[in-house]
C-alpha cells in the first residue's frame, strides 16, 4: 500500500437532494495550486455522470493515496464566498429544520458576477464615526434603560420601541440606527433585519444622518444581481459595516457584534422556501455561535419572544420614560347598538376636528372597492360559477369579478334563491375613501395600499385611508388615528390573530402625533384592553398560557410530515423510539389532491429539549425515502416524504 500523501478537499455540493447533504471527498490536483477554503469549484458527480457546483469547506492531507477519489475539475472563482462562520450557521440552521445546508446557502450567496469580482479589491478602510454622530447615538441609546449594558455585554433583549417619530424618522428606526452606529464606533459590524421595503427605506433614512459614508450595506430583494453580489462581497471584507436588509440579510457573512430584528411577528420574516426557517430562529442560532448582542425590537411582544423572556433566556428593555398613545375604545352603547355607518359618532367628530388641523389616518382591513359581494335577497355569499371563488367589485356599478380565477360574472344568479341582484357586503380601501369623501366634502382623501403606494404625506389637512402595514409617515404625526374593521380582522382563522391585530393596531398608533387620539372602533375584550393600556407583554403571557395545555406553538414545536401513507407511517414509527407522549402525533389525515398514490399528512408536537433528536430522526427518514426511490422502490412523480418544522400557525 502506498504511503504517499495527497491533498483532498471536502466539498459541499449545490444540490437539493437530501441524500447529498454532506461533505464529499475529492482529490486536489497539483495544477490547481493553493485552493482557499470557501471558494466555488466544479466537481464530477459519479452517480449522475455530470459536473456539479460546490463549495470547498475543508482541505486536508490524506495518507491513503490509493483510495479511489475523483478530482476537483476546476476552481470557478478565487473569491472565498463561503467563510467557515457562514457554513457553520447554515449547517446549524439546516439541522434544526431537518433541511439541507445547500438550500440555506442558496438563500444567502448570490450568483457569481464576473465583472463585479474583477472590480472588487477587498481593501475597504474601517469607517470612522464622527464625534457628533457617536454622541447622538449614545443619546438615543440612553433613552432605554439598560440597553447600553446589553450592547456592551453582548446580551439578548426584547426591546419595547418608543411609539413616536422624531424628525420624520420612526422611533424604532432611530433606535436600530443608533445601536448600529454605537457598535461601528467600537469597531464591530451589525446586522439589522426588517420585514419589507417600507421599513428598509425608513431605516436607511435614519442611518443616513449618523452613519459614515460607505458603511451601510444593503441586502435587498429589489437589488439587481450585480448589486446583490457587490453587497455580499463587501460584507466578506474585514472592515466593519452595517448590514441592513430583509429576512435573508440575517445570514450576512460579517463578524457581527449586533444582530437586531424589527417587528419579528411580521409574517414576511418567515422564509417561504425550504427549509422554511424564520429569521428570528436564524438570529437566535447566530447569536449562540458568534456571541453577539441580540435585540428584538417592536411595539408589541410576540409569544415566541415572551417564552424566552419567561424562562430567563432574554431580558426586557423599556424606555426610561415610556410614551403611551392615547387610545380611545368604543363605548358600551356603541358596542351594543352599532350604527349603520362605519364611523361611530365619537370617532367621526374626533376625525372631523383633527382633519381641520392636519392629516388623519384611517386604517382598514382590505384593499380595493368591495372585496366581497352577497345576494341582495338572501345575503348568501356570491360565488363564481366556474371555481366557487368570491365575487367582488372594483368600483360601484362595475362588473363582478372572481377573486380567484378573474372571470367576470355577467349573468350571475343566486343558487339559493335565484335572485340576480347583488349587494356590497364589505368595504375596501377605495370604497371607504369614496364614503369618507362624501362625509368630508372639503377634505382631501388619499388611498394608501398595495396598488397605491404612498410613503409620506405632508402636514396638511387630509384623510389617509390605508390598509394595515401600508400606512405612510406623516410629518409631525397624524392628528388622529381611526382603526376600522377590527372585528373583521379578529375573525381570521389564525391561531395568532389576536397577536397580529395588536401588532397592526400598535404600529398604526405609533404614527400618531403626541397626545393625538387613537380610536379603536367596534372591538372590546383582551386585545382592545392590551392596546388601550399598552400592556403587550401581559397579553403575550396570557396567550402563551392558553396554548401551553394544547401543546401549540410556541409553547411546543410542531413538525408537518407529508407524503405517501407508507412513507409517513415509516417516519412516525422511527419517531416512536424517542418516547414521545401518546398525544404528540395528530393524524395522519388525507391531503386533498389528485396525486397518485394519494398523500397524507401528520402533525408532530414535541418539546424544545428533544428538538434536535426529532429533527435528526425526520431528516434520516427523508433521506431513506429518497434513497429508496432512487433505487426504484416506490418511485412516484413526487417526493415520497417531505418534512417541515416550526410551521406557520395558519397551516395548523
Amino acid at each position: 500500500m502506498s504511503t504517499e500523501s495527497r491533498r483532498i478537499a471536502r466539498v459541499l455540493l449545490e444540490s437539493s437532494l437530501p441524500q447529498l447533504d454532506r461533505l464529499f471527498d475529492y482529490a486536489l490536483p497539483a495544477h490547481l495550486g493553493d485552493v482557499p477554503l470557501g471558494v466555488r469549484v466544479k466537481v464530477p458527480l459519479r452517480t449522475a455522470g455530470r459536473v456539479v457546483d460546490g463549495y470547498v469547506v475543508e482541505i486536508d492531507d490524506e495518507d491513503d493515496a490509493d483510495r479511489p477519489l475523483s478530482e476537483v475539475e476546476t476552481v470557478v472563482s478565487p473569491v472565498p464566498v463561503l467563510p467557515a462562520r457562514l457554513y457553520t450557521l447554515a449547517r446549524r440552521v439546516a439541522d434544526r429544520a431537518a433541511g439541507s445546508a445547500s438550500d440555506v446557502l442558496r438563500l444567502v450567496i448570490p450568483k457569481r458576477q464576473v465583472r463585479v469580482e474583477k472590480t472588487w479589491t477587498a481593501e475597504s478602510a474601517a469607517p470612522e464615526v464622527a464625534d457628533g454622530c457617536a454622541a447622538a447615538a449614545e443619546e438615543t441609546i440612553g433613552e432605554y434603560e439598560g440597553l447600553a449594558e446589553v450592547l456592551d455585554t453582548r446580551a439578548r433583549a426584547a426591546v419595547e420601541a418608543i411609539p413616536q417619530a422624531c424628525g420624520g424618522v420612526p422611533g424604532w428606526a432611530g433606535l436600530l440606527a443608533a445601536a448600529a452606529v454605537r457598535m461601528l464606533a467600537r469597531g464591530t459590524s451589525s446586522v439589522l433585519v426588517v420585514p419589507d421595503h417600507r421599513d428598509l427605506d425608513r431605516l436607511l433614512s435614519a442611518l443616513s444622518g449618523i452613519a459614515p459614508v460607505g458603511s451601510v450595506v444593503r441586502f435587498d430583494a429589489r437589488q439587481t444581481n450585480p448589486e446583490r453580489y457587490r453587497a455580499f462581497l463587501r460584507a466578506l471584507e474585514g472592515a466593519p459595516c452595517i448590514v441592513v436588509g430583509n429576512r435573508s440579510a440575517v445570514y450576512a457573512p460579517v463578524r457581527a457584534g449586533l444582530v437586531a430584528i424589527w417587528d419579528d411577528g411580521d409574517p414576511l420574516l418567515g422564509e417561504p422556501l425550504a427549509p422554511y426557517v424564520h429569521a428570528r430562529d436564524v438570529a437566535l442560532l447566530r447569536q449562540g455561535e458568534e456571541d453577539s448582542a441580540l435585540l428584538f425590537v417592536g411595539h408589541t411582544r410576540t409569544t415566541d419572544i415572551e417564552r424566552l423572556v419567561a424562562i430567563g433566556w432574554m431580558q426586557e428593555v423599556t424606555a426610561v420614560r415610556r410614551v403611551l398613545p392615547r387610545v380611545v375604545l368604543s363605548t358600551p352603547q356603541e358596542m351594543e347598538h352599532p350604527t349603520a355607518q362605519r364611523l361611530p359618532s365619537s370617532a367621526f367628530l374626533s376625525a372631523r376636528a383633527a382633519a381641520a388641523e392636519g392629516p388623519v389616518l384611517i386604517q382598514v382591513s382590505r384593499p380595493g372597492f368591495a372585496p366581497s359581494l352577497v345576494c341582495a335577497s338572501c345575503r348568501a355569499p356570491a360565488r363564481c360559477a366556474h371555481c366557487a371563488g368570491p365575487l367582488g367589485a372594483k368600483q360601484r356599478g362595475a362588473l363582478p369579478v372572481c377573486g380567484w380565477c378573474g372571470r367576470g360574472a355577467r349573468a350571475w344568479s343566486c343558487p339559493a334563491c335565484s335572485s340576480t341582484q347583488l349587494r356590497l357586503s364589505s368595504s375596501g380601501s377605495e370604497r371607504t375613501a369614496d364614503e369618507l369623501g362624501r362625509a368630508f366634502p372639503k377634505v382631501r382623501v388619499i388611498v394608501a395600499d398595495g396598488a397605491h403606494p404612498v410613503e409620506h404625506v405632508p402636514d396638511k389637512p387630509a384623510l389617509i385611508v390605508a390598509t394595515r402595514g401600508a400606512e405612510p409617515l406623516a410629518e409631525g404625526g397624524y392628528r388622529a388615528v381611526v382603526l376600522l374593521d377590527g372585528a373583521r380582522m379578529l375573525q381570521a382563522p389564525d391561531l395568532r390573530v389576536g397577536e397580529s391585530c395588536l401588532r397592526w393596531w400598535s404600529n398604526a398608533a405609533a404614527l400618531a402625533a403626541p397626545g393625538a387620539p387613537v380610536h379603536l372602533v367596534g372591538v372590546d375584550g383582551r386585545v382592545a384592553r392590551a392596546l388601550a393600556t399598552w400592556s403587550h407583554p401581559a397579553y403575550a403571557r396570557s396567550e402563551l398560557a392558553e396554548r401551553a395545555p394544547l401543546h401549540m406553538p410556541p409553547a411546543a414545536r410542531v413538525a408537518l410530515v407529508e407524503g405517501t401513507r407508507e412513507a409517513v407511517a415509516r417516519a412516525l414509527t422511527a419517531l416512536g423510539a424517542l418516547s414521545l407522549p401518546s398525544d404528540a402525533v395528530l393524524g395522519p389525515v388525507p391531503v386533498e389532491s389528485d396525486d397518485v398514490p394519494p398523500r397524507v399528512r401528520a402533525l408532530v408536537r414535541f418539546e424544545y429539549g428533544i428538538g434536535a433528536a426529532v429533527a435528526a430522526t425526520l431528516r434520516a427518514a427523508v433521506v431513506a425515502e429518497a434513497v429508496a426511490a432512487r433505487r426504484g422502490r416506490g418511485r412516484t412523480s413526487r417526493i415520497a416524504l417531505t418534512v417541515r418544522l416550526d410551521i406557520l400557525d395558519p397551516e395548523l
